[in-house]
């Protein structure tokens, strides 16, 4: 890694430029941390052992069934256990958070209890700022700004709708409960041409994960509500979708279904 340059280091990953023009390589971290914008008091900080090879696998597997049912997305290929090859992208300044299941801050904030499965999918904005805890925004909000543009913003939420169709499904066949999850977007240019593509990273780090029969946090809420179990839960889920890394660098043989 030392030979590369580094582009950006985040909570989870690392950015470095990729071996090819518009391409970075993602580096995937144990590092694990929580913060007001997830709904606790105060910050934590840690690491979840093995956390890293099994987010880069997960990831590598998800974006890459999303892309196959055409959704486009920033990945192109896994390098190693801990690394995959992306597409350069412009990062748009939102996190978009797709809801089904009242959860979290969002259930305290509207005094839903959590658990209550909502008449239909939520798709809320938060700007992309650690400093602000990465704050509720509202469309209006986003055009004042010029962060995006209305008919980018369609887009962006037609793609993250057929998202959450698919991954919805594919989880529950395996016993998951997709609750929420978070989604990041980018500009990828190609001569004349802007894309808006699927980026960052599709894991327990940024889905909640119920088990099906018991309600079981599989996803990075075990940290957060110091419960631990975190490399455990992210093992099953892996374990589950059939990807675990014993598998082998390409053995991608698909998720084993629950009875």
């Amino acid at each position: 890694m030392s030979r590369r340059r580094q582009i950006y280091e985040g909570k989870a990953k690392i950015l470095f430029e990729g071996p090819e023009p518009g391409t970075v390589v993602q580096y995937f971290k144990d590092d694990t941390s929580t913060n007001s914008a997830s709904g606790e008091d105060t910050n934590r900080s840690g690491t979840i052992i093995g956390k890293g090879v099994l987010n880069n696998r997960i990831s590598e597997y998800l974006m890459s069934r999303i892309g196959d049912m055409g959704v486009p997305t920033h990945f192109i290929r896994r390098l190693n256990m801990r690394e995959q090859l992306c597409r350069e992208v412009d990062i748009i300044p939102l996190v978009v958070v797709v809801r089904n299941i009242a959860a979290g801050s969002f259930a305290r904030r509207l005094g839903i209890v959590e658990g209550t499965r909502l008449p239909r999918t939520i798709v809320e904005f938060h700007y992309k700022s650690n400093e602000l805890n990465d704050p509720l925004v509202t469309e209006e909000h986003i055009a004042c700004f010029g962060w995006s543009s209305p008919s980018e913003i369609d887009e962006i939420i037609s793609m993250s709708l057929r998202t959450n169709d698919f991954l919805s499904g594919l989880f529950m066949g395996i016993g998951i409960r997709l609750v929420d999850f978070k989604l990041e977007f980018g500009r990828f240019f190609m001569n004349d041409e802007i894309r808006t593509l699927l980026a960052d990273e599709i894991s327990p780090d940024n889905c909640r994960l119920w088990d099906v029969e018991t309600n079981d946090k599989m996803d990075k809420d075990r940290f957060r509500h110091n419960l631990g179990g975190e490399a455990e839960a992210y093992q099953e889920v892996a374990r589950r979708l059939g990807i675990t890394p014993e598998s082998g660098p390409r053995d991608l043989p698909g998720p084993t279904l629950i009875q």
